[in-house]
C-alpha cells in the first residue's frame, strides 16, 4: 500500500505540529499539507488531493462544519475525520458533522503542560488506525471503479445497484431485484441495528426517510463515546417522525421508538411478562467495543427468537458477526448494507462473507425494507 497522504486542518499551530509529529512516525503516512481554517481547507483539498483529511471544528473565518458541507458538494468520498474537543459543545458540533457527512470522529487530546505524551497516545491509538483504515477503503473503491466488471473503466460515481463487482462473494440468499419475494414474509417483533464508522450519517438517512413510526421497537448500537449517544438520539428524532432516545436502565421498550445504547454501556434485553425491558451494564468490552453489537444481538435473539430483523450497517471491524450467527440459527432475518454505500465495509462485509445476510442493500433502500418488514409483522398479528 502506498503512503496515505494526509491533510491536517486546525487553527492551532501547536496542535498542527503535534498531529504532524505523531503521524510522521508511522511509515504508512505522509503529511502533505496544512490549513488553519475552513476556507484554506477547501483550497488545500484541491491543491494536495489528500487521501484523508483531519478537520477541526472551531476555527476562524470558516468553521469546520461549514467547510465539511462545502467539500462534500464536490468530493463525496474523501475520508474526513473530525478532530475536536470532547466538551459538551464539542460533542454537539461533532454530531452535526457526523450526520452531515464526516467519516469519523476523534476527541482532541489536551495540550497543556505535561500532557504531550497523552496527546501522542491518543493520536497513535485512535487517529492513526482510523486514517489507515479509511484510506484502504477509498483505495479499494478506486480500484473497483477503475477496473469494472469487464475490465473497462467505470464512471466516477457508479450506481450501487448496477455494478456486479459490488456484489458480495458469498451471499446466503441475495436478490436485489425481487427482495420481498426472496425473504419469506414472517412476523418481525424487533429491529436491531449495529453500526460504527460512518454510522451517524447512515442512521440519519434511514430515519429521515421513514414517514410513519414503525410498529415494533428498534434497538441500536452505534460505537460512540459517552455523551455523544444522547446527542445523536436527539438529532435523529429531530430529523424524522420516530422518537429516538438514549436507552435507560430498566425501561420498557415501546413500539415505534428507537433506543440507542449509551456510550460506555452494553445494552441487553429481557422478557418482562409480555413486555421487553432494557438493561445496561459495564461488563468487559467485546470486540474492543462497549457498547458491542454482539451483546445486543445475542440478547435480542434470546428474547425474540426468529422475530428479530438485524440490520448491519457501515463500520470497521467485525462486531455483530457472532450475534448474526445466533440470529440466523434462530431463523431471524439479516440485512446488510452494501459495499458501495458503506464508509467502511467491515462489519456488514463480515456478515455477508460469512453467508449470513438474507439481503444486501444500498443505504437508501434500507429504510424502505424496515418499513415493509414491520408492516408485514402488523398484518400477521
Amino acid at each position: 500500500m502506498d503512503k496515505v497522504r494526509v491533510l491536517i486542518v486546525d487553527d492551532s499551530a501547536v496542535m498542527r505540529k503535534i498531529i504532524a509529529s505523531a503521524l510522521q512516525k508511522d511509515p504508512l503516512i505522509e503529511v502533505v499539507g496544512f490549513a488553519a481554517n475552513g476556507l484554506q481547507a477547501i483550497e488545500a483539498v484541491k491543491t494536495y488531493s489528500p487521501d484523508v483529511m483531519t478537520l477541526d471544528i472551531e476555527m476562524p473565518e470558516m468553521d469546520g462544519l461549514t467547510a465539511l458541507r462545502e467539500i462534500r458538494k464536490t468530493n463525496k468520498y474523501l475520508p474526513i475525520i473530525m478532530f475536536s474537543s470532547l466538551t459538551h459543545q464539542g460533542a454537539q458540533a461533532a454530531i452535526m458533522a457526523l450526520t452531515a457527512g464526516a467519516s469519523d470522529y476523534v476527541g482532541k487530546p489536551a495540550t497543556s503542560a505535561g500532557s504531550i505524551d497523552g496527546a501522542f497516545k491518543v493520536l497513535e491509538t485512535e487517529l492513526i488506525p482510523k486514517i489507515i483504515g479509511l484510506a484502504k477503503r477509498v483505495k479499494s473503491r478506486q480500484v473497483r471503479e477503475a477496473n469494472g466488471p469487464d475490465g473497462k473503466s467505470l464512471s466516477p460515481t457508479p450506481s450501487p445497484r448496477t455494478s456486479p463487482k459490488e456484489e458480495p462473494t458469498n451471499p446466503k440468499k441475495i436478490e436485489k431485484s425481487s427482495l420481498k419475494s426472496i425473504i419469506p414474509v414472517k412476523p418481525v417483533q424487533a429491529i436491531c441495528i449495529g453500526v460504527s464508522t460512518g454510522g451517524p450519517m447512515a442512521l440519519m438517512q434511514i430515519f429521515s426517510q421513514i414517514a410513519t413510526p414503525v410498529s415494533v421497537p428498534i434497538f441500536i448500537v452505534q460505537h460512540m463515546p459517552p455523551s455523544f449517544t444522547a446527542l445523536l438520539a436527539a438529532r435523529l428524532s429531530a430529523a424524522g417522525v420516530m422518537s429516538i432516545k438514549e436507552a435507560e436502565e430498566g425501561e420498557i421498550a415501546a413500539v415505534g421508538t428507537g433506543y440507542i445504547a449509551p456510550g460506555g454501556f452494553h445494552m441487553t434485553l429481557k422478557k418482562s411478562g409480555t413486555k421487553t425491558s432494557i438493561h445496561l451494564n459495564t461488563e468487559p468490552p467485546e470486540n474492543s467495543c462497549r457498547p458491542a453489537v454482539d451483546v445486543l444481538f445475542r440478547s435480542a435473539a434470546e428474547v425474540y427468537g426468529g422475530g428479530v430483523l438485524a440490520v448491519m450497517l457501515t463500520g470497521m471491524g467485525y462486531d455483530g458477526l457472532k450475534g448474526c450467527e445466533i440470529i440466523s440459527a434462530k431463523d431471524g432475518q439479516i440485512i446488510a448494507q452494501d459495499e458501495a454505500t458503506s464508509v467502511v465495509w467491515g462489519m456488514p462485509g463480515a456478515v455477508v462473507q460469512a453467508g449470513l445476510a438474507n439481503a444486501v442493500l444500498p443505504i437508501e433502500k434500507i429504510s424502505e425494507e424496515i418499513v415493509f418488514r414491520s408492516r408485514q409483522a402488523t398484518a400477521s398479528r
